[in-house]
Parts: structure tokens; sequence; C-alpha cells
């Protein structure tokens, strides 16, 4: 038996004709048969008395062996090295499992990155991100409201039905659920909210309609039932929704995972403000500048008992505004405040604030 490398091999245009015509004429000095696995296919390398080896594919490796065996060729039958299960299936399914593990440590070093010393946000996914501030911490009043005038007083009661909720309860009543501010940009929708905390001395959640869709479906719904869980524990205290129309928008407008998750979001926010008590001392108060997008079962009696327009002031409203921003900055003798009130028509109280500051900007 006679063994070549591979490099002295030519196994093009070989063919099982090939091969008895060569065992025919008596060329075969030796054979060595590779099975295939699971098949009956396989190879035959066969050693030429001048010293070659060529090498015939067969279909079935049985009937190679009975041909050689016919001219005395007594062949080597090797079967070719199968795969592992190892290798076939746990490989693929370990390197997958450790292309997950690396990503979901880096997806934590990212959180725990931009979470500093406040702990892992991939465990808290659900959880609500509302911004809970005390009495202490919040340091507005009414009084640092100006140009708002009528919707001052009618918010005063408000602020009576958390200090003295006795008061009306026990005539009957049925304190406001929820309050819904409505109005331009500007107009001082959330200032008017922490002024009602601060004046009732509670705790006052804000989060913004928009912190509670995620693109994964149930988590908007999961953090507002922490939201209200949260509340229920520090009552009485405002929970108070900015941009609600990012949030509450009339259901049945889209298609889509965003859609199903805004409503799923909805519908979570309508069970919580149907489901604690009448006087359990949580308002809500939600401000938005769409009122006309918003989903009608949030607006009805019962929910949003009570809906404040806060538009832009008046000449009087101006000018109160603008003396209240203009107390840190000198201004010359020639400033008619009034005069600068009667001609900024059409101004919301964001606008007035930035006048002035721009007006500093320039005399700086």
């Amino acid at each position: 038996m006679v063994w070549t490398s591979s490099l002295n091999q030519v196994q093009d245009n070989y063919t099982e004709g090939a091969l008895r015509q060569d065992l025919e004429e008596g060329l075969v000095t030796g054979a060595v048969i590779g099975q295939n696995p699971e098949t009956p296919t396989g190879s035959v390398t066969v050693s030429l008395s001048d010293g070659r080896s060529r090498t015939a594919y067969v279909t079935d490796v049985e009937d190679a062996v009975a041909l050689l065996e016919q001219y005395e060729i007594d062949p080597l039958v090797r079967d070719v090295p199968q795969e592992s299960w190892f290798m076939n299936y746990m490989l693929p399914v370990l390197v997958m499992a450790a292309v997950i593990m690396i990503f979901f440590f880096m997806m934590m070093n990212a959180q725990n990155a931009g979470a500093g010393s406040g702990g892992n946000k991939m465990m808290n996914f659900g959880k609500s991100r509302a911004r809970m501030s005390t009495g202490k911490d919040n340091k507005i009043t009414l009084k640092d409201v100006a140009g708002l005038k009528e919707e001052k007083e009618d918010l005063e009661e408000i602020i009576d039905f958390l200090r003295e909720p006795s008061k009306y309860t026990k005539v009957g009543a049925r304190i406001p659920k929820g309050v819904l501010l409505e109005g331009p940009p500007g107009t001082g929708k959330t200032l008017l909210a922490k002024a009602i905390a601060g004046e009732a001395n509670v705790p006052f959640f804000s989060i913004s309609g928009s912190d509670f869709v995620e693109m994964f479906v149930g988590v908007g719904a999961s953090r507002v039932r922490d939201l209200f869980e949260d509340a229920k524990k520090n009552s009485p205290c405002i929970v108070f929704i900015d941009e609600i129309d990012a949030v509450a928008r009339r259901r049945g407008t889209g298609m889509g995972g965003g859609h199903d998750e805004r409503e799923q979001t909805l519908n979570q926010l309508l069970v919580e403000m149907d489901g604690f008590g009448v006087n359990e001392g949580i308002i809500v108060l939600a401000a938005t500048n769409r009122v006309d997008i918003l989903d009608p079962a949030i607006l009805r009696p019962g929910r949003f008992d009570r809906k404040i327009a806060v538009g832009t002031p008046d000449v009087g409203g101006r000018e109160d505004i603008l003396k209240l921003h203009a107390r840190n900055k000198p201004l010359a003798e020639d400033v008619d405040l009034k005069q600068v009130a009667q001609t900024t028509a059409g101004f919301t109280g964001a606008d007035l604030e930035n006048l002035l500051n721009e007006a500093a900007i320039l005399a700086a």
C-alpha cells in the first residue's frame, strides 16, 4: 500500500469508471475508503503503480469495497470524523448565551453610569419617575403667581380641600379628584400647580405625560400604578401630570405598538382615578394646551371634576407680571411698566419674563 501526501493527489475528473479501468489494468496497488457518516456515500483514494494518488467519490461504499476485493485489493476503510453533539448543538447555544449576557451587562453598566449612586435603573424600569417635593422643598406660593387672579380664586378652594377636608365631608360633599388646567403654553399652568402644593403644604408629585410611555408595552401602566401607590402612602398630596395629552390622547386614533402602550397607560390612569377613595386626600392636577385631543373618558366628572382655563393675562395681569419679574432688575427712571403692559397684548407670562430678561442682557 502506497501513501502519498495530499499535494500529490489529483482529484479532478477521476470517476468510478476511471477507477474500474485502473483496476482492470492492474495499476492500483492500495486503497483507502472514507465512509461518510449516516450515508452510504464516500470516497476511494487509490495508490497507483506510478506513485500517484487519485480520489474518486462513490455513491455506495459497500459496492466500492466489493469491487476492490474483486481485484484482490484489501482497502482500508475509515469513517469520516463526525462533529460531536457538543459542537453541533451546545456550542451555538453557548455562543448565543454569551452574546446576550455581554449585551445585558453592557446595558446594566450604561444604566448604572447614568444613575450614579442611585442604584440600578434596569431593576426599576416599571417604577414611577415622578419627582416628589415636600412643603420644605417647595417654596412657591400663590403670592409668587401674578396676573392670574381669577384662576387663583378657583384654585383656593382646592387648597381648602387639602387643609380641611372634614369641613366638606361632614356636609356630604365629595372632594374633587382632579382639576384640569388648560391653556396656551407659557401661561403659568405648572407654576399654579406648584403654588397650590406650596400653599397647602402637602407633598407634590410632578411628572410629565411622556414619562409614562415607553416602547415596551406594559411599562407605562406599571408606572401609573406605582405613582398612585406612592401618592396613597403620602396623602394628602397633589399629583401633577404635565402635558397629559401625551398619555391621555383620544383612543382608537392609530395603530402599532406605541399606540397600544399609550392606550394601556391611559386605561390604567382611568382605573386609578376611579379606584382611590373619594376622601383619600389625593388630588390630581393636569395641564395641557391640547384639550381638544383628550379622551372623553378622562374628562368626565369623577375623574377631572373641574376644568380651569388659564389664558393670556389682561393688561392689569401683564403689569403685575412685569412688576414681579422686575424686582431684581435696575430699571431706568423713565421706564413705565404700565405702558409696557399696554403694548404687549397677547403676551403670556413666559413671554413677559423673557422680555425683561432680554432687556437685562442688553443693558449688561
